[in-house]
């Protein structure tokens, strides 16, 4: 039950995301592509289709991809601190 409510707060939380992104490329204080991408990392956990769009994104982008892994290890690291299991 517990990976269940998780799968689902992980897809909302990645949609949603998402969604930010795709209004802040109309919006000029909102960060469009940042938050698409980042919805993408968080889809990729759960989503075979996340994750093929986000290989994609990392093989014609090594730049972003080494930010993408920048900002994945302090994510891991926060979460390792707070105590979250995964």
């Amino acid at each position: 039950m517990k990976k269940h409510i998780r799968r689902v707060a992980v897809l909302i939380l990645g949609w949603a995301l998402i969604a930010f992104g795709i209004v802040g490329l109309f919006l000029p204080f909102l960060q469009g592509l940042l938050f698409i991408l980042v919805g993408l990392y968080v889809l990729s956990r759960e989503s075979e289709t996340a994750r093929r769009w986000l290989h994609r994104v990392r093989e014609s982008h090594p730049g972003l991809d080494e930010k993408l892994k920048q900002w994945g290890r302090k994510w891991r690291k926060r979460s390792n601190r707070s105590g979250v299991k995964r």
